[in-house]
Formats: structure tokens, C-alpha cells, sequence
């Protein structure tokens, strides 16, 4: 299963977002989505699950939760807007309802993009589909398969 993965649209969805989702299944958005409108703008592309970030206020803030478990193919999928470093998140990491560890760890708000295995838990910052800071502007590609997981960072304009 492909799963596009976004965060920090600020109200924005850059052009290129959508063209670099073409074909997955699922849209995990990570927080500090902006207005409503962006999440059905990606809704065009499939279903999407998000989480409100920091900058997330309202309707928004009220409608998304700050964290998620998700699980698809047989991996264990948390998301949260608020990430860091892998080596210290790996020493704090939730647990899930039935006190499993992540298998993928998905965080934005750095608007830096990371993809980076770390004591076999897969760390993925899609970086930002919206507002640059220097970073330039990403999503990813994640995808689930048989219990395992991988991903790549995409570019885009």
C-alpha cells in the first residue's frame, strides 16, 4: 500500500503536491494544516487522515486530534505534528492501546524533511507541502507492506 504523507500546508497546498501523491491509497497529513479546504483539496487525490498541529486553531484544532495510531498492512503507524531528533524520540517512544511500539513514526512542524531508520523504527518529516523555510518544499512516500515499511522523500515545486 502507498501512503502520501504531507504536513505544514499553512493554508497552502503547493502546486506539486498533488502530481507527486498521484496513485496512493491514503493521505496522512501531520498537523499545522491552515483551513479545511487543503484537506479536501488532497481528498481529490484519496482518503486522508490528519492530526492538528501548534499553529491549528478552532474548527481545525477541535476536528483532528494532536496524535494518531493508524495501522495498514500490518504496520503500526503513529503520527503526532511535533517530532525531533530520532535518537532522543527513540528513547520516549508511545505506546499504543495494547502496548506496541511504533513501526513508523510520522512528526512535521520542523518543515525539514527526514527519512531515517533508527532502531528499526522508520522516523519520516515529509517536510513542508505548503509554506518553505528554507527547506524548499517535500512530501513523502510511504509505503506498507506485509509487517514492513519504507519510504522516500519527494521534491516538489
Amino acid at each position: 500500500m502507498e501512503i502520501g504523507v504531507v504536513s505544514d500546508t499553512h493554508g497552502r497546498l503547493a502546486r506539486g503536491v498533488l502530481p507527486a501523491l498521484a496513485g496512493v491509497e491514503l493521505i496522512l497529513h501531520a498537523g499545522d494544516i491552515g483551513n479545511e479546504m487543503i484537506l479536501g483539496q488532497l481528498e481529490t487525490i484519496a482518503p486522508v487522515l490528519a492530526i492538528h498541529g501548534n499553529t491549528d486553531q478552532g474548527a481545525l484544532a477541535r476536528a483532528h486530534p494532536a496524535n494518531r495510531w493508524i495501522e495498514r498492512e500490518g504496520v503500526l503507524i503513529y503520527m503526532t505534528h511535533i517530532g525531533g531528533q530520532p535518537r532522543h524520540l527513540v528513547q520516549s517512544l508511545p505506546k499504543s492501546a495494547d502496548g506496541r511500539l511504533p513501526q513508523v513514526y510520522i512528526f512535521g512542524h520542523s518543515h525539514r524533511p527526514l527519512c531515517e531508520m533508527y532502531n528499526s523504527v522508520l522516523f519520516l518529516n515529509p517536510g513542508t507541502a505548503g509554506s518553505p523555510r528554507g527547506a524548499g518544499l517535500s512530501v513523502a512516500r510511504l509505503t506498507v507492506a506485509n509487517g514492513q515499511a519504507s519510504a522516500v522523500i519527494v521534491e516538489v515545486q
